[in-house]
């Protein structure tokens, strides 16, 4: 059983450790009991959660609308609840598999 992700159905819900004002978007692995996810925006004014909403809504094929900040609004670690994801990138199996 994984600690950096659940399902409730067709719902996923990650928690991650968000590194904000990298030189790009990327997944970094698993930090600790997370999913490391570095993004180029500031932790300015809710931008860096706006982006890392954008950023996850692309990497899982789905609307922004059906990406949720459920917890950690001002800090790097956060909560995030995705409805029905489309979309499996190949770092998906690859961190599943470390479990």
């Amino acid at each position: 059983m994984s600690n950096w992700y659940t399902w409730d159905g067709r719902v996923l819900t990650l928690n991650v450790h968000v590194q904000p004002r990298a030189g790009k978007d990327e997944i970094a692995g698993l930090y600790g009991d997370k999913l490391k996810i570095r993004i180029k925006a500031p932790p300015v004014d809710g931008k860096a959660n706006q982006h890392l909403t954008e950023f996850l809504a692309d990497v899982f094929g789905v609307a922004k609308r059906d990406v949720v900040l459920l917890s950690g609004e001002t800090g790097r670690d956060k909560r995030f609840r995705i409805s029905f994801p489309k979309r499996w990138p190949k770092w998906w199996s690859d961190l599943s598999k470390m479990d």
